[in-house]
This record gives structure tokens, C-alpha cells and sequence, in this order.
């Protein structure tokens, strides 16, 4: 793991692309600062840059490095919840412009996975997770399951857990600094 770890890290601080394993689908990810490397992620799936992404963050510390006001919650929530949870914030900050939804919000995960925790960590930021699809295409369930356009369209395809089969998304909350709560996905 430490090797792909080195060069995914190599990737992303030179403003490029990866398709890697997630906690919950495969995923394309870029440096979520670097607002080029972000157009990359769009321009690859054929997706309106008005549509938001979600991005993955290593621990709490990191999540308060890019939301301005942390609803009391989230962190109970990030921990108690017993399958992969994307939470939606209010007040984005430190990211780039075209992964802050229109609104200022964004959508971020603490993953419960050793490869993309090193990430995170490692790279010492947060990086973008969308599924590895064309917009409008069906997620792929496995790395079989990836269209040879994402992968010939990556900088680096990490050679992790090419076996895994995955059955679905994380489920995604709006938690409005407010103190609304919103099930957007289960």
C-alpha cells in the first residue's frame, strides 16, 4: 500500500487525476484545492460543474480546516453512524471555487478506509471522491465494471482492491448550521 500511497500522493501535488478504491465505490479524485484538477474530474464525466462533488477528509481536524462553522452534530454523527456517511455543510471554505456548490456548501466524508485515511493524511488535504462514471451512466460495482474512457482518462489508477465489489454510494445528510437535518441519500 505504501507505494501506491507514494504515487497517488505524486499524482495529486502535481494537479492530476486518480481513479482509487474508496470505503464505498471507486472513485475519481484530484486535489479538492486545486480548482484545474477539479475541471479534470468534471471534464472526465461529461458533468455540469453546477452539479456538486463530494470530497474525502482524514479526520474532524481536517473537516474544520474547510468548513467555516461546524454544526455541533456532525461530529457525533461522523462518529456513530454505522455505514459510510457524506454530510453536506453549510459554509465551505480553503477549496477550490468549482467544488463549492452554488449555495457555499459542500459535501464531505471522513472514510472508514485505511488507503483513502493515509491519503487524506499523507497528502495532508482534502481530495475529491465521485464515482468512477460518465454522468448518467450506473455506478460501477467493481473495477471490471469501469468504462476503458475513465480509465484511459486518469493520470494513475491505483492497483488496490481491483477484487472489491461494492454495492452502494454512502448515504448523504444536509446539515444546515440552522440545525436542519435533511436525508438527501440513504
Amino acid at each position: 500500500m505504501n507505494k501506491e500511497l507514494i504515487k497517488a500522493i505524486e499524482v495529486l501535488k502535481q494537479g492530476g487525476t486518480l481513479l482509487y478504491p474508496t470505503d464505498t465505490v471507486w472513485g475519481l479524485g484530484c486535489d479538492a484545492t486545486n480548482p484545474e484538477a477539479v475541471k479534470k474530474i468534471y471534464n472526465l464525466k461529461q458533468r455540469e460543474d453546477t452539479k456538486a462533488l463530494i470530497c474525502l477528509v482524514a479526520d474532524d481536524r481536517m473537516l474544520k480546516r474547510y468548513v467555516k462553522e461546524l454544526p455541533s452534530m456532525a461530529i457525533d454523527i461522523i462518529h456513530i453512524a454505522n455505514k459510510p456517511t457524506t454530510i453536506i455543510y453549510d459554509a465551505a471554505q480553503h477549496l477550490a471555487p468549482n467544488l463549492i456548490a452554488d449555495d457555499g456548501s459542500i459535501a464531505i466524508r471522513v472514510p472508514d478506509d485505511e488507503f483513502c485515511y493515509q491519503l487524506c493524511r499523507k497528502f495532508n488535504g482534502a481530495v475529491v471522491s465521485t464515482s468512477a462514471n460518465i454522468s448518467g451512466e450506473a455506478t460501477p460495482r467493481s473495477f471490471k465494471e469501469i468504462s476503458p474512457a475513465i480509465l484511459k482518462g486518469v493520470d494513475y489508477v491505483v492497483n488496490l482492491h481491483r477484487e472489491k465489489i461494492c454495492h452502494k454510494p454512502s448515504s448523504i445528510i444536509k446539515l444546515s448550521n440552522n440545525g436542519i437535518v435533511k436525508v438527501i441519500r440513504q
